[in-house]
Parts: C-alpha cells; structure tokens; sequence
C-alpha cells in the first residue's frame, strides 16, 4: 500500500523490517499492527479508520499494516485466526488488540486506553522556559497547579520534574496518584521505570566501592549491575549501558538474565534515540 501519498504514521510491515520497523520501534512507541488482506472486506472498512485515528496522536502511535497473503510468517507469528486482527505493541510485547472492524469511537477508546496524544511541538517548547532548572520547574509548576487544580497534565509536568530534580520519593507520589489515561502516557511510563532503577539502589554501596570491587574482581556481576544502574542515574548512559553489556558477554543467563533486562528497561527510559539504537544494536549482537 506504501506509495508517495502514504502518511508518515503508516507503513507497509514485512519479514525483513519487522525486527527494526516493529519491535524495535515499540521500544519507543507504541506500535498498532493491521493484519489484514486485499480480498477482505471488513479489512477495507477499518484501515482507514486506523489510519485516521492514529494520526490524532500526533506520533506517539505508528500504524504498521501486515498483508496476510504476503507475510503468512507474521501472520503466523501473531496467531491470526481471521481478519482483520489488530494488536498493539510496547516494548516488543503484545498489549492488546482486538478483531474485526470496529467504528472510529470504539478504536480510538481503545488507543486511549494505551497511549497519550503527544502534544503540538510548538505548545511545549512555548510553555517550558529554556534553561530552566528542575528546581525552577517544581515551583512554576506548583503555580499552574493552584491557578488551574483540575489540569492533569500538570501533575505529571510536577511528578517528571521532581524526578529531574532528585527527589523519587515526590516523584513517586506523584505518580501514582495521576488518573489512568496519563499513567499509561510515554513520560509516565519512562519516569515509572526511573522509579524503579532507583529502587533498585536503596541500600547499595557507593560508585567507588562498586567500581574497586569489579578492580578486584571484574566478574562480580553484582557490582557491575548497581554500578550500572547508578551509572545511568547519574546521567551517564552510555557507561552504564556497557556495564550490562560486560555482563551479557560473560554470563547472558546470571540472574536470571538481569543483564538483558536491565538494557531494556533502560532503553524505555533513555531520550536519546541515537544512543538507543546502538547500544539495542549491540545487545542483538551478543543474543543472536
């Protein structure tokens, strides 16, 4: 179906471009899959209902159209039984899905169940003051807060900040008391998975302790995990990203494969696409 007219938040998903397109791609954002084929009907009602809808969310969904003719091994993989069948990907895992055609309504319902409309470009970079510190943020956004309580939005403004701003704990409470259609949005999804690296921290040594006992001993994968963790924490991806990586060479099965997890955790909570895409690279390395 991919031609010059095809929207950007559409493309054609095949054998050869699902690993990057798709799975990878979830790591990101999610991902709808439209199993479907020429001679089906239904399939004709739907697509572009999906296609429209999707689009509404500005980027923060791609739609990824499998034709079941051509792909039987995708079609295979997903266990489709009939069609059209539509499942939705986060983190290179089914989430939910449904089958048939539904109306416009029900499917955006069904996305809003999953995933937060990003907002205009333009609207954020005009609300956020440039060079602002998290401290700066705290109290503006504090302020909007008291001039306009119902506004959602603006706790999770509050909870991404304190997390900026070191303080987890306010993070946290913040997080867990926003209502459900935001708890399910990208940056709340991110900053839970903050919360969790930072949970995994409570009680452990320090960086110079963790880093004199791999000096001692560089098959102490459990030092080499906090140290990645703290390592991430502390702003330093990359650095920690290759801790996990040095685990993953040595041992990919310790912990019940902590190593793996833990790089794909932390590619959900990293901004840099660039730096995601190499490091999710070189993990494919070691695995396959």
């Amino acid at each position: 179906m991919s031609d010059a007219t095809t929207p950007t938040h559409v493309f054609d998903a095949t054998a050869a471009n699902f690993q990057s397109e798709v799975l990878d791609a979830s790591f990101q954002h999610a991902v709808l899959v439209d199993l479907w084929a020429t001679w089906c009907e239904p399939c004709k009602t739907l697509g572009p209902l999906l296609e429209k809808v999707v689009a509404e969310f500005n980027g923060a969904v791609k739609l990824a159209k499998i034709d079941c003719d051509k792909e039987p091994e995708l079609a295979a993989a997903f266990g489709v039984r009939s069609i059209p069948t539509v499942v939705l990907l986060r983190d290179g895992q089914p989430v939910d899905g449904f089958g048939g055609a539904l109306p416009e309504g029900q499917i955006r319902e069904f996305l809003l169940r999953h995933v937060q409309a990003n907002p205009a470009e333009e609207a954020t970079a005009a609300a956020v003051p440039r060079d602002e510190t998290p401290e700066q943020a705290i109290a503006r956004i504090q302020q909007d807060i008291a001039a306009d309580p119902d506004k959602a939005e603006l706790k999770l403004d509050l909870a991404v900040a304190q997390m900026q701003a070191g303080n987890a704990a306010a993070a946290e409470a913040e997080l867990d008391a926003l209502p459900a259609n935001l708890a399910s949005d990208d940056r709340a999804r991110r900053l839970r998975g903050q919360l969790e690296f930072a949970h995994s921290l409570k009680d452990a040594p320090s960086a110079a302790e963790l880093e004199a006992r791999i000096a001692r001993d560089g098959n102490d994968f459990a030092a080499r995990d906090l140290l990645g963790v703290r390592l991430l924490i502390d702003g330093d991806a990359a650095a920690g990203l290759d801790q996990f990586l040095a685990i993953l060479k040595a041992d990919r099965d310790w912990n019940d494969q902590q190593a793996k997890k833990r790089l794909i955790a932390a590619f959900s909570v990293l901004d840099d696409a660039e730096l995601v895409g190499t490091y999710r690279r070189r993990m494919s390395s070691l695995l396959f």
